[in-house]
């Protein structure tokens, strides 16, 4: 994760900048008002100082054969032109100030309209992401990815690309003005830019290692942070809270002196940038205040020193005081925007590389989609696993049964492996978590499958409800094929409980509907009779609308899994899946969840994993798997009869506790 922060590209791509500003297309008109504010208001910046020129040159120290378009047009009256000039320069204030009123308010809003478009994107996008992205990539990851990252873009969306633009036109206006005023006075001003352009080599290179660092930092710390406060009970339990503090201390102290280096720059460069423009306002007054001088014929000395300097025997051809002044104003304006453009660099670096980690995610496949044109199933719920082979790391299978040569079948990776190293690499332990599996629940049969733990169990609820695929063979519900079927809909024939309870901030009432608008509140009570949670819901002050914290922290084990039972039976599924439902809580809630297991089961379609086998033992079907391959099938007593493995997972586990079967 460090590594993918620590990757930085061009300051400008024109491919990501093409992608980036079609977010902004469907908000057209609020860019273009803001773009013409930035416009107007750099004209309006750049009009005080000539206003400033007009006003000496005209009124103050009138010069002989000085004209002006403007001044042309004002009064000969000194008070009355003064007070002209005084009015438009308000006027101007005025204007620049509601200009930037709406450049600041329209960019504003347009960032946050596309930060809310970008995040949307993205979080719909990780929803439909399949659960093997997830086992690849950290949480911190995907949470800087939203964050962080869409953060960085709206600063360049609000801030970078607006201060960009507006500088740019107030150094095009100020430099237009200045060399139309006196070219050769402008070139003066203009000798300290190599320097600067020296100082801002070292300051944009230094504060780019600068915010590198930063980013890893925070990632680090997010990824930690997440990491820890997830497993705070294993670390106040092992006594581990002074070593994880002082490494959380290390990454956090690497961000403080990456920030401390960038302080540093920053701190460097603006008085650099300073002095040097204070150079550049020295040389504008030696040497316009000498033309100045000179054309007064105030000093002889200063005539004879002048007449012997080309550059001013040039400028003072053309000098006037209000010239002078106005060079003075617009020298101490130039440097500003070349400060800016310094820093909003950064800016739209590390808005580049935020763009192409974004992108790279949006760009990210889902393994597992619902087909162009899907199919309907409409049955009771028959469940039908033909000759399924699954691996999470993928590798082609054997030959099938009919001669099928591997790598020819749609999933599998290779097609060129000779037979000799596939068989080899297929009968490996680690590559195949299920192997040839094949099976039929009837519609209406509660099946239960058991198994050691690795055996593959969890692996056919994931396939089932098409969190993954599988890589040969089919999983077939009421005669149609998973993947042939609209996901939304497949997933809505399920209810779900899983082995660790999932609970989301809300009411208890919430976490049973989970959003399904058409399940009534008599559906919710009535759901809570049958799995036994009413009468604890009753005591609660505020019943079904009692608060529930993050992940149901103020919630016993069990009393979650009672909720995780009510909100599977309260959306009223064809098939229900128990993944081992009652393997983290206690006895008595044990006995309440198998009497509640009797009445879900009714009239369903019903898949069981448990390693207690006092909660299957009444079912129409044991499956008993081992290393991925089906071993056993049958009823309890004819497993038991069979002494095979079923006989030895009972004999380990509740012979004296066994149910008597009608």
């Amino acid at each position: 994760m460090a590594q993918e922060e620590e990757i930085l590209g061009k300051a400008y791509d024109s491919r990501l900048m093409k992608r980036l500003l079609t977010y902004l297309r469907p908000y057209w008109w609020q860019v273009a008002i803001a773009l013409v504010s930035i416009v107007l208001k750099a004209c309006a910046d750049v009009s005080g100082p000539y206003l400033v020129k007009v006003a000496i040159d005209k009124y103050l120290a009138p010069a002989k054969g000085a004209h002006s378009f403007l001044g042309d047009h004002l009064s000969a009256q000194p008070l009355t032109g003064i007070a002209q000039i005084g009015g438009i320069y308000v006027g101007l204030l005025v204007f620049a100030f509601a200009l930037e009123y709406l450049q600041t308010y329209y960019m504003q809003w347009t960032g946050q309209l596309v930060m809310f478009d970008l995040r949307s994107q993205l979080f719909r996008h990780l929803q439909r992401m399949h659960v093997a992205f997830y086992d690849k990539n950290p949480v911190g990851r995907l949470v800087t990815r939203v964050t962080t990252d869409v953060d960085a873009l709206n600063e360049m969306f609000t801030s970078g690309v607006v201060a960009i633009f507006e500088d740019v036109f107030v150094l095009a206006g100020i430099i237009a003005i200045m060399l139309s005023m006196n070219w050769k006075l402008a070139l003066v001003t203009f000798a300290v830019l190599p320097l600067i352009a020296i100082a801002t080599k070292f300051f944009r290179d230094s504060v780019r290692d600068s915010y590198r660092r930063i980013r890893i930092a925070i990632a680090r710390i997010n990824a930690y942070l997440q990491e820890n406060v997830s497993g705070m009970m294993v670390l106040q339990l092992f006594n581990r809270e002074k070593r994880a503090f002082r490494k959380f201390s290390d990454v956090n102290e690497s961000h403080m002196e990456a920030y401390k280096d960038a302080i540093f720059a920053y701190a460097l460069y603006y008085p650099v940038v300073e002095i040097l423009s204070y150079i550049a306002i020295a040389s504008v007054i030696w040497f316009g205040g000498n033309a100045v001088l000179y054309k007064w014929q105030i000093s002889a000395i200063t005539l004879h020193f002048v007449n012997h300097l080309p550059v001013i025997h040039g400028i003072t051809t053309v000098t006037t005081l209000g010239i002078l002044v106005a060079f003075m104003s617009y020298a101490q304006r130039f440097f500003r925007p070349i400060q800016d453009l310094s820093d909003k660099y950064n800016i739209l670096q590390s808005a580049m590389a935020a763009s192409e980690r974004v992108f790279k995610l949006l760009d990210t496949p889902a393994e597992v989609t619902s087909p162009a044109v899907a199919k309907e199933s409409h049955g009771p719920g028959r469940i039908e696993f033909d000759h399924v082979w699954f691996a999470y790391r993928t590798v082609p299978p054997p030959d099938d049964v009919n001669g099928e040569k591997p790598g020819k079948h749609s999933g599998t990776k290779a097609t060129t492996r000779d037979d000799e190293d596939f068989t080899a690499l297929a009968g490996t332990e680690m590559d195949w978590v299920l192997r040839d599996v094949s099976f039929t629940i009837e519609p209406g049969e509660t099946a239960a499958i058991v198994g050691h733990t690795g055996a593959g169990k969890t692996t056919i609820i994931s396939l089932l409800t098409r969190l993954y695929d599988v890589q040969k063979g089919a999983i077939k519900i009421d005669g149609v094929d998973v993947k042939e079927m609209d996901l939304a809909t497949l997933r809505r024939r399920f209810g779900v409980v899983l082995q660790d309870p999932f609970l989301f901030t809300g009411t208890v009432e919430s976490n049973i509907r989970l959003g399904s608008n058409w399940i009534s509140d008599a559906q919710i009570v009535k759901a809570t009779e049958d799995v036994n949670l009413a009468e604890f819901i009753h005591t609660l002050p505020k019943g079904f609308k009692e608060e529930v914290q993050e992940r149901g922290s103020t919630l016993s084990t069990g009393q979650k899994q009672l909720v995780s039972f009510a909100r599977a039976l309260a959306h009223n599924p064809k098939i229900l899946i128990l993944d081992e439902a009652t393997s983290s809580v206690d006895t008595e809630t044990e006995f309440r969840v198998r009497d509640a297991l009797s009445r879900m089961v009714r009239g369903r379609t019903s898949v069981i994993i448990a390693h207690r086998l006092s909660t299957i033992q009444q079912a129409d079907k044991i499956i008993v798997m081992h290393k991925g391959k089906v071993r056993e099938m049958g009823t309890h007593q004819q497993l038991l009869a069979n002494h095979g493995i079923y006989y030895k997972l009972y004999q380990l586990q509740y012979k004296d506790q066994e149910v008597p079967v009608g």
